[in-house]
């Protein structure tokens, strides 16, 4: 029986026009462009505006021009993965919001919550999907309206996150030499006490207290989260490449989640490669969570070269973290 691997065939994002600037930043916090972009990398983020407006909003777009780009009829799309932090509701799934607004009527849909590890597990969930064939054509899109939980007056948080969306679709390949070649997935719950919104679910639902004590914010002790997210990240990437006997000149690209310019450059010097070979675009989004892999991934499609080796990499609230291998299937630049 020929194995089956799952690839992805296209990427596409969406980001919301108003972009929140250092320089309107500094109207509003203690802070500087400098401070910011010293620590961070960051020189600006997009915002959602406008009322009635939730992550499936981004979400769909994403979705709705994956699906022109690709040639492909929503009806085919077996299932529609939604990685998200911020969904539009606690139900229903912000996923199937998307599959509805964007007609794919015969996908079933769920969301996935691993923070800013989400796209990562999702991809490998859908990856998992594929191989056994059970299904075709699998959509994972990451969104996140990170605006909708930070807390503006919190100068440590405010100036990280942004909003938007990316969309991959995932469909099979009979050449094991293509696709998802390996992961490596980790979870540890006790890191909640140092990124976590501290109420609004089961544990502390909503109310007077917990929204006067602004707890529906991101609350985030930023040296913990910055040493953890440094050594595991990179460690899971190294791991990756050691397992697979890849070396620094084998990688083509990596792939980092956009939480912190030193944390990129740690996992990038960890696995021995140099910045041309990094995906960096944080200073024009900032963190947008889900959105992050996705997006880095259609900034950079028209120099994806099939036969590229990628290696992902990721850490996220909770704690999560992660890195996958993936050879790249198709000639970014056909889509440029």
């Amino acid at each position: 029986m020929t194995a089956i691997k799952a690839v992805i065939t296209g990427i596409h994002g969406y980001v919301p026009d108003y972009v929140l600037t250092n320089a309107e930043l500094e109207k509003m916090v203690d802070t500087n462009d400098e401070w910011i972009t010293s620590r961070t990398g960051i020189k600006e983020r997009r915002i959602l505006k406008g009322e009635n407006q939730g992550s499936s909003h981004m979400g769909a777009k994403a979705v709705e021009g994956l699906l022109k780009k690709t040639n492909t009829d929503p009806l085919d799309i077996d299932l529609i993965i939604c990685c998200t932090t911020t969904p539009d509701f606690v139900f229903p799934a912000t996923a199937n919001l998307i599959s509805d607004m964007v007609g794919a009527k015969k996908a079933f849909s769920y969301d996935v919550q691993a923070a800013c590890s989400g796209f990562l597990f999702s991809m490998v969930t859908a990856s998992q999907f594929i191989e056994t064939g059970r299904y075709k054509k699998i959509i994972v899109v990451g969104a996140d309206k990170m605006s909708s939980i930070v807390d503006y007056q919190d100068r440590t948080t405010c100036i990280i996150f942004g909003d938007g969306a990316g969309a991959v679709l995932i469909e099979p390949s009979t050449d094991p030499s293509y696709g998802l070649q390996d992961f490596v997935l980790k979870t540890d719950g006790s890191g909640v006490e140092y990124l976590v919104q501290k109420s609004g679910g089961s544990r502390r639902p909503p109310s007077i207290e917990t929204v006067t004590n602004r707890e529906h914010f991101i609350h985030q002790e930023g040296a913990t989260v910055f040493k953890f997210a440094v050594k595991n990240m990179a460690d899971v990437a190294a791991e990756v490449m050691e397992r697979n006997h890849l070396t620094s000149d084998d990688i083509a690209w990596l792939c980092p989640h956009q939480a912190n310019l030193r944390i990129i450059s740690a996992t990038s010097q960890r696995m021995g490669i140099g910045e041309d070979k990094v995906m960096i675009n944080i200073h024009k989004y900032g963190n947008t969570t889900d959105a992050t892999l996705p997006l880095a991934l259609w900034d950079y499609e028209h120099l994806l070269k099939k036969g590229d080796n990628i290696i992902f990499a990721a850490f996220g609230g909770g704690f999560t973290w992660g890195a996958a291998y993936m050879k790249w299937a198709y000639d970014g630049s056909k889509f440029a």
